[in-house]
């Protein structure tokens, strides 16, 4: 799918936020509706609630809504839509969002996504762990998380999750 502003998802953010949660791009479904992780396969509410970090289930279309909670959202990619594949990599603003989050300060940020932190560590998917990543100098805690999206079923699993919920507790 071509770049287009028309695809963007406004970013959630605000300063010192609890969490930040940090995608590559919206999802076709989510770009067309203005919602984050709006597609019906996508788990991110369900974990969300399951593990703990937010009280109820909330739906895609009460995101902004998480702000109330200190939990924010953003993506690597504001200008683009679809699965990651289809997103052309000079798309991703790897150094936009480092300074978004340094001037924002959250407390921690989750990729929600093995390819979000890859592009943002510059590293391959298969490097990395999920879960909490080792400490930068003055950057937030950082966690990755598997997928939520359905594409990634095979990879799923609430653990990471659940381990985020308990470190920003």
């Amino acid at each position: 799918m071509p770049d287009s502003n028309l695809h963007r998802l406004p970013d959630q953010l605000r300063a010192d936020l609890r969490l930040v949660f940090v995608g590559t791009a919206a999802s076709t479904r989510s770009a067309a509706v203005g919602h984050y992780y709006a597609h019906p396969g996508n788990r991110f509410w369900r974990a969300l609630h399951e593990a703990g970090i937010t009280p109820r289930l909330y739906r895609p279309d009460e995101f902004t809504a998480l702000l109330e909670l200190g939990i924010g959202f953003t993506d690597l990619c504001k200008t683009g839509a679809g699965m990651d594949h289809e997103i052309a990599r000079q798309s991703f603003d790897v150094v936009g969002f480092r300074a978004k989050i340094e001037t924002v300060r959250p407390k921690t940020i989750a990729f929600t996504s093995r390819k979000a932190a890859s592009l943002f560590y510059n590293k391959p998917t298969s490097a990395l762990v999920l879960g909490r990543q080792p400490a930068t100098s003055g950057f937030p805690d950082v966690f990755v998380l598997p997928s939520p999206s359905g594409a990634a079923s095979g990879h799923w699993t609430l653990q990471p999750w659940r381990d985020l919920a308990e470190s920003i507790a």
